[in-house]
């Protein structure tokens, strides 16, 4: 019982330094004043521009953390291709797989960085209308697998009907 009581102690007196002069902080003074006056941006999790609208990343997110919104006015990417939807990420369900940025074509297909990321999606500028209209080389096995993610919602469909069972 007196070592129980000498570790009771022992943590008032830590908690006591803690509180009253903020002892082991770990976040300065200035960006918890920031965080509390609701100062700091969340970075951006979409680059609006450069995505096509494909809905590859939603289908992929194994949460469901993706949810495709309209654009108020449909764009135009390249002739015959019109965006009307972008993503939204919903970081509460995100659980940082990456499946939206591997699958994202720009990455898929191109190389070039995903137009989403769970993180920070950080500068992606590149440009949409010549890489959609230069030829890709790609292997038919992965054509077949990103495609299947990208444009067959039967994916979708399996995974929701294992889940009801």
């Amino acid at each position: 019982m007196k070592n129980l009581g000498i570790i009771f102690l022992e943590g008032v007196y830590s908690n006591v330094k803690r509180i009253l002069f903020a002892s082991d902080r770990v976040t300065d003074m200035e960006l918890r004043n920031k965080i509390l006056n609701g100062e700091i941006v969340p970075t951006d999790k979409v680059a609006e521009v450069p995505c096509i609208g494909c809905s590859g990343c939603k289908n992929v997110c194994p949460t469901g953390a993706i949810e495709m919104v309209s654009l108020e006015e449909p764009v135009e990417v390249i002739e015959g291709i019109i965006k009307k939807e972008k993503p939204e990420l919903n970081t509460l369900k995100c659980v940082h797989c990456y499946h939206c940025h591997d699958f994202c074509p720009l990455y898929a297909l191109f190389g070039e960085a995903g137009t989403i990321h769970p993180n920070d999606v950080g500068d992606v500028n590149p440009d949409i209308k010549e890489l959609l209209e230069k030829p890709v080389k790609i292997s038919e096995d992965k054509i077949a697998y990103i495609s299947k993610f990208l444009s067959d919602n039967a994916v979708i469909r399996k995974r929701e009907d294992q889940n009801s069972k």
